[in-house]
């Protein structure tokens, strides 16, 4: 136990789920006392962990576990009941829980500055972690970008929701971001659309393996165009080089599945036409 004792919403937090758990027995009044220690030490002993009643890293996402195993049922009877899909607006600060297809619920949040920008496209949740690091406020929500760490979180600073403000994470009240960490499974689908300040039109080839915000918009226009990408998840893989390949035989350019520089001018000639 540290001296002088920690106190706070996060340790009302922990004897919460410790007691949802049956570790911890006392009164939840966010003081980390003797019985919260031996609490802490109870589970991380059940956990195969140091039982040192230190709540770090790993305990925290031992604990995340037991929220999903136990806290996360019970919640999820509450809210969407068919698929759930995340839809972020850049423009409107906003995000969306859908349900099947269709807005079960919106939140305000907050996006990337235009110097550190939020990255549009399409991705999936790969890591659900409590109290995640420190100004990540209480629930984090990892996205499987390849240029970067991101996802959407907690903060300690409310009075950033609503704007542009974030380092390129997606910041939500407590409140809230806890109110769907029940709701979203690893490999929920994120779609993000919107202004990107980051993307300053295509200024090198693409190609098998590239990956970049750059790649994410050339996916997202070859989508909109009718050819076949399945997600703008700004990674050049098997399936962007197809639709490249049949953007090139359609517009009589060698067919190689390489996005040169005539390619992506081709291709920014005909979406300014086409695109609804």
């Amino acid at each position: 136990m540290t001296e002088p004792m920690q106190s706070g919403g996060h340790i009302a937090e922990l004897q919460e789920l410790l007691k949802t758990g049956g570790y911890y027995f006392g009164e939840v009044d966010g003081k980390y006392n003797y019985l919260t220690e031996q609490a802490v030490k109870r589970f991380q002993q059940k956990n195969n962990l140091t039982a040192n009643g230190v709540v770090g890293y790993r305990t925290w996402n031992a604990l995340a576990l037991l929220y999903e195993n136990v806290v996360s049922p019970q919640k999820h009877k509450e809210g969407p009941q068919g698929k759930v899909t995340i839809l972020v607006d850049l423009n409107k600060h906003q995000l969306h829980i859908l349900d099947d297809g269709k807005v079960f619920k919106t939140y305000p949040i907050a996006v990337g500055k235009p110097k550190t920008p939020s990255p549009a496209g399409e991705y999936k949740i790969v890591h659900k972690a409590i109290n995640w690091g420190t100004g990540f406020g209480t629930r984090w929500l990892g996205l499987n970008v390849p240029w970067g760490i991101y996802g959407i979180h907690g903060t300690n600073n409310p009075g950033s929701i609503g704007r542009a403000a974030s380092h390129g994470c997606f910041r939500m009240f407590n409140r809230d971001v806890e109110e769907i960490y029940p709701w979203v499974p690893i490999g929920t689908r994120v779609i993000i659309t919107g202004y990107t300040p980051g993307f300053k039109g295509f200024n090198r080839p693409l190609k098998m393996n590239s990956s970049g915000q750059d790649v994410a918009v050339l996916q997202y226009r070859l989508k909109e165009l009718g050819f076949n990408v399945d997600y703008a998840d700004g990674r050049y893989g098997g399936n962007t080089e197809f639709a490249v390949k049949l953007f090139e035989a359609y517009h009589m350019l060698p067919v190689d599945g390489e996005a040169d520089m005539e390619m992506l001018q081709r291709l920014n000639q005909y979406y300014e036409k086409k695109a609804p």
